[in-house]
């Protein structure tokens, strides 16, 4: 892992998911510093896929700091909804003001569900694609998933964004209700970050 430096730009502004990185990076002894604190802009995100989106903000924060880049894309698709909000689901949360709110973008996937009649399923699943981008150009991209199904209302207070109403398949709790070392165990990112480490350790020993 130390492949990367001793320090890495986490490019996002998200705090949610900054927390979850550092957490899974903090067994490498990594400094990880987040974009908002170096007063990154966001860049659009105008991929088309989970992919396309990381490797955009990674290659942004990468050339702008002149430091390695991590940066992850993730998001809900439903089933029955045709794989929204996918990789709008960011959009979906912002209100009228433009202010993301994921108890309002909860809400709003639970009506689409209602509005798709009650033959609709509740299948879904999580994408998270995590790309490593270095000041030279260069770019890696790792991508995990973890599907389950929704449940109505939302449950428990920990994680964040649509963790909770998303049940992983065998399990009973939500996200929003598993102690953060649980979901860190199965979680969409982290299965993603195992490659990433997995492709850290063969450039390492190479």
């Amino acid at each position: 892992m130390n492949a990367v430096g001793p320090r890495l730009v986490i490019a996002t502004h998200n705090a949610g998911k900054l927390r979850e990185i550092r957490a899974l990076v903090a067994p490498f002894g990594i400094e990880c510093v987040g974009a908002a604190e170096l007063d990154l802009p966001e860049p659009e995100e105008t991929g088309t896929s989970f992919v396309a989106n990381a490797e955009l903000k990674a290659r942004a924060a990468a050339d702008q700091t002149g430091l390695p880049a991590l940066s992850d894309d993730s998001g809900l698709s439903v089933d029955a909804l045709h794989g929204e909000p996918g990789i709008h689901s960011a959009r979906w949360a912002e209100d009228e003001t433009g202010k993301r709110d994921f108890g309002f973008a909860m809400e709003r996937v639970e009506k689409a569900l209602s509005d798709a009649g009650p033959e609709a399923g509740r299948d879904a699943h999580f994408t998270c694609a995590l790309t490593l981008a270095w000041p030279d150009g260069r770019t890696e991209s790792f991508e995990g998933k973890v599907f389950g199904h929704l449940v109505w209302p939302p449950r428990g207070a920990n994680g964040f964004g649509y963790d909770p109403v998303f049940v992983p398949h065998g399990h009973e709790q939500t996200f929003g209700e598993m102690e953060p070392e649980a979901k860190h165990a199965m979680s969409h990112r982290a299965k993603a970050f195992e490659q990433l480490v997995h492709f850290l350790d063969q450039s390492r020993s190479s």
